[in-house]
């Protein structure tokens, strides 16, 4: 007697969790390599801004006191820097030029603050401090006292100064504490003059090129987890593959629908969005994955006609996953089951959708068919389901949320969730879905005006 034929093996998940980890790795590795690629063209941006010199400069400003010198907030260099740093100005040059508004000549000095506060005890003066630039203003702290013992161009501890109806001075920044002081050549009262501040900084060139390469570092990182998160099952394992999906011809190709799961409960609607945090959650990582894998699939249509069948399968399963938690929340309430973690078609759960895969795409539509064609659903989508997070589970502003909340006070008051309404309800999530996955390429058929 022969026996039976052992069953065949479960079919193997081509999404576990390690995979759909792995892709949503690699699509916050690709988002954060986006991030630090900008910051490295605005790191170019700003080194072209330099002027002929090398210097970034802010725009002349008038700064005056009626006292006998503006002195300038420390600048405190660390002495744990090591003194290679120092060298040659290589860790930046500051440029200070000064035209006197006054017949008299203006003095320019930078110095040690110790060196600077001795000279200034007991001269009446104004400490410059909080300087913006966009609007332009500062603030001043007065410092009441007398005139200076001696003109400051007779000092010998400035590091750099100058003097003359237009001064300039250019001072490496070296350890320790500094201080930048305007006055009159003379060191006579009332201090005016129009200031431009500029600064060379060398490396940041370098900064910006190491910036670049850790962005594309991290981008080539990111674009080979989404590779291996998303390709196909490999052919050392056996999946066994669902059976083909047949559509009537008069039907659209994108099914979903929903079985309206009663009894239901009075008052857990109220909580389910609580309930449903962890689902929200792991959609918004999903549905970043599912934005970056459209983007490939378009590239993938236009060289070869094809949606790459395990990017399709993955995005069908974020539909569902999406399906499923509106279902249970707030796009339509029907079941207080709670939805499962998963990309699959879990049949048992009372909310479906399957879209069958296209064997071959039109190029030239997926150009056109996810702005400009789509424009007329997208019009008649925003009076259906408004505006909103997410597209499945939770949406404000639109018909269906009206309808939902109307039918979640007449089930709090009746128990019963009104036949019509949840008719309607899942019309216009069905159109919805519809509409997405035209846009999102998975078919070429063009959605239909109607909510069956």
């Amino acid at each position: 007697m022969t026996e039976p034929a052992p069953p065949p093996p479960p079919a193997r998940s081509r999404w576990d969790a390690g995979r759909i980890v792995l892709l949503v790795l690699g699509i916050l590795a690709t988002l954060f390599a986006l991030a630090v690629l900008a910051a490295a063209g605005a790191l170019f941006w700003a080194n072209s801004q330099r002027d002929s010199d090398g210097y970034f400069r802010t725009g002349a400003h008038n700064f005056s006191t009626p006292s006998f010198a503006l002195e300038s907030d420390d600048l405190d260099i660390g002495n744990d820097a090591p003194d290679w740093l120092f060298d040659e100005g290589r860790l930046a040059t500051v440029r200070i030029e000064a035209t006197s508004t006054r017949s008299k000549p203006i003095f320019v000095g930078i110095g040690p603050r110790d060196a600077v506060d001795a000279y200034l005890r007991g001269v009446g003066h104004a400490v410059v401090t909080d300087v913006d630039f966009d609007p332009f203003g500062f603030s001043v702290r007065p410092r009441p006292g007398g005139p200076p013992p001696t003109p400051p161009g007779q000092q010998s501890f400035w590091a750099v100064s100058d003097s003359g109806q237009d001064a300039t001075v250019s001072w490496d920044i070296a350890e320790g504490s500094w201080v930048a002081v305007v006055m009159n050549e003379d060191g006579s009262r009332l201090v005016a003059a129009d200031l431009t501040f500029g600064a060379r900084v060398g490396w940041l060139i370098w900064i910006a090129i190491g910036v670049l390469i850790a962005g594309l570092l991290v981008l080539a990182a990111g674009v080979v987890m989404i590779f291996f998160g998303a390709r196909g099952v490999p052919a050392t394992e056996t999946a066994v593959q669902p059976p083909p999906i047949t559509v009537p011809v008069d039907e659209y190709p994108v099914q979903l629908d929903g079985a309206l799961d009663e009894p239901l409960s009075r008052w857990l609607w109220i909580v389910k969005w609580l309930l449903a945090i962890p689902h929200y959650i792991v959609l918004a990582f999903l549905w970043l994955a599912f934005a970056v894998l459209t983007i490939v699939a378009f590239f993938a249509i236009l060289f070869t006609g094809r949606y790459p069948r395990s990017i399709f399968d993955f995005n069908v399963g974020v539909l569902r996953w999406t399906w499923r938690v509106g279902f249970y929340s707030y796009s339509a309430l029907g079941t207080d089951r709670y939805p499962p973690f998963s990309l699959g078609p879990e049949p048992d759960y009372p909310a479906r959708l399957e879209i069958p895969y296209p064997e071959q795409l039109s190029r030239g539509l997926a150009l056109v068919k996810w702005w400009l064609l789509a424009i007329p659903h997208y019009l008649v989508l925003v009076f259906l389901v408004g505006l909103g997070v997410g597209i499945g589970w939770f949406r404000w502003g639109g018909l269906d949320f009206i309808l939902v909340l109307i039918a979640a006070v007449h089930l709090a008051y009746t128990g019963r969730y009104h036949r019509d309404i949840f008719e309607l309800v899942i019309g216009i999530n069905r159109w919805l879905f519809r509409v997405v996955a035209y846009a999102s390429l998975m078919r070429d058929e063009y959605p239909p005006f109607r909510l069956r």
